[in-house]
């Protein structure tokens, strides 16, 4: 059985997101969303409002799970005996920025790598940073979020 951990701190989760679960959740037998807990951040939405988050936009996929950790992803990876690890790329820089992560994480632990997945070109503006912003100023959301968020976050 393939499992893949598909890492980020979704907060909150975008369309984007939910776009690339879907693909990911797929190709794979196991796909374990991964909340990252980040303690050098203020979220939005604490770990726990995250978590039942993706549970709701994701109910449907029954192959899907979610799950919050701490420290390095490799060491989460490990834990859940996953095969892959999953991260989505809208541009260039994210290639730039990800590609080192991938490779670091490859050395340390060999038994899983790194895929790439392309954002829809639809999504390739949306971002968390970009939702957040948008919440500040009071502006119009639902094309960046799936409708269960956009309920929750109003």
């Amino acid at each position: 059985m393939k499992t893949a951990v598909f890492p980020g701190s979704f907060d909150p989760v975008t369309s984007g997101h939910l776009d690339l679960i879907k693909r990911a959740s797929k190709m794979f037998d196991r796909l374990i969303l991964g909340v990252l807990i980040n303690s050098s951040k203020k979220p939005l939405l604490t770990v726990e409002e995250r978590v039942r988050l993706l549970k709701e936009v994701t109910k449907d996929l029954k192959n899907v799970e979610v799950e919050a950790f701490d420290g390095l992803l490799v060491d989460f990876v490990d834990r859940c005996d996953a095969d892959v690890i999953v991260r989505g790329l809208r541009t260039s820089n994210d290639f730039e920025y990800e590609l080192p992560l991938a490779q670091a994480n490859y050395k340390l632990n060999e038994s899983a790598d790194t895929i790439f997945l392309a954002t829809s070109p639809e999504y390739s503006y949306v971002s968390s940073s970009a939702v957040k912003e948008l919440m500040r100023y009071n502006a119009d959301i639902s094309g960046f979020v799936p409708e269960e968020a956009l309920k929750y976050l109003n």
